[in-house]
């Protein structure tokens, strides 16, 4: 495998203020506790993980009442040294896009805007594969934010309209692996949608439903390390026939709240450009 030239650094959030306090997913539910002790020794073990397989790990302050903060993803979509910061769709997340607005800035990152009126929640719903990039609508983020999002980093993005409510997130469907392998999910897309992923990835590894409701696919790829938060023999078997190393990291806590590895982590080493022109 060629691997991705992106996922070697990545921005966390100790989980200090995480528990499940509110339900804007069909995976939280407020009457299941979160054990605070188990959450934490758990975060800790993904950045050990992090950082055996190679990878960076930079830490945002995490702030009283925003819970879901440990979900670094959504905290906007990075490409070079610019930001296009979030704006969630529910009001119990909405403090938290400041907050990581104010982390890039205070390190020289340009911030791009969403456009008023519209949604855009980070790296969750938006993923790059090859020179493109994913785009991730309909529960969380508009499809209106695609253009801002294009404009903003100067490449096509490919709108994937996300129809099973489980999968509310593009990054609970979709993990690019290289430049021509994704693990999918293709039955959380319209047909649209899985037209365009078809078209796009020349190899896909297609989960099943019991994967995808593990959350197979909302892992992240550091070199050749594969960490994940769950992994079946039959999957394990595919991803290290094609060179992989498969580590299953336990975040069972997070994902109470629907979150996994992916979730967790936000990759800030991405740098999109536009494809050249043809010189004919």
């Amino acid at each position: 495998m060629s691997g991705l030239a992106w996922g070697r650094r990545f921005l966390v959030c100790p989980p200090e203020h995480f528990s499940v306090l509110y339900e804007i997913n069909p995976w939280m539910h407020k009457e299941v506790p979160v054990d605070a002790d188990r959450a934490r020794a758990q975060w800790e073990g993904l950045v050990d993980v992090l950082r055996r397989a190679g990878a960076e790990v930079d830490v945002i302050s995490p702030v009283p009442g925003l819970p879901d903060m440990v979900f670094t993803a959504n905290g906007g979509v990075v490409s070079g040294r610019r930001l296009m910061e979030s704006r969630f769709r529910h009001p119990e997340r909405t403090g938290e896009a400041a907050l990581f607005s104010a982390w890039f800035r205070a390190r020289g990152y340009e911030i791009a805007e969403v456009p008023p009126g519209l949604h855009l929640e980070g790296a969750g719903d938006a993923l790059p594969f090859g020179n493109r990039m994913l785009g991730g609508y309909r529960s969380r983020s508009d499809i209106g934010a695609h253009a801002a999002l294009s404009a903003a980093f100067g490449v096509e993005v490919l709108p994937i309209e996300l129809i099973d409510p489980r999968f509310y997130h593009l990054d609970l469907t979709f993990c690019p692996l290289d430049d021509r392998r994704a693990m999918i999910v293709p039955g959380a897309w319209d047909r649209y949608g899985r037209e365009v992923v078809a078209g796009l990835v020349p190899e896909p590894v297609v989960l099943d439903d019991d994967e995808a409701a593990a959350f197979c696919a909302n892992s992240v790829l550091v070199n050749t390390t594969l960490i994940m938060p769950s992994c079946t023999k039959r999957l394990g078997r595919r991803l290290e026939s094609l060179g992989l190393d498969v580590v299953v990291v336990d975040v069972g806590e997070f994902l109470r709240a629907g979150g996994g590895v992916r979730c967790l982590t936000l990759a800030l080493d991405v740098t999109l450009e536009r494809p050249s022109p043809v010189r004919r």
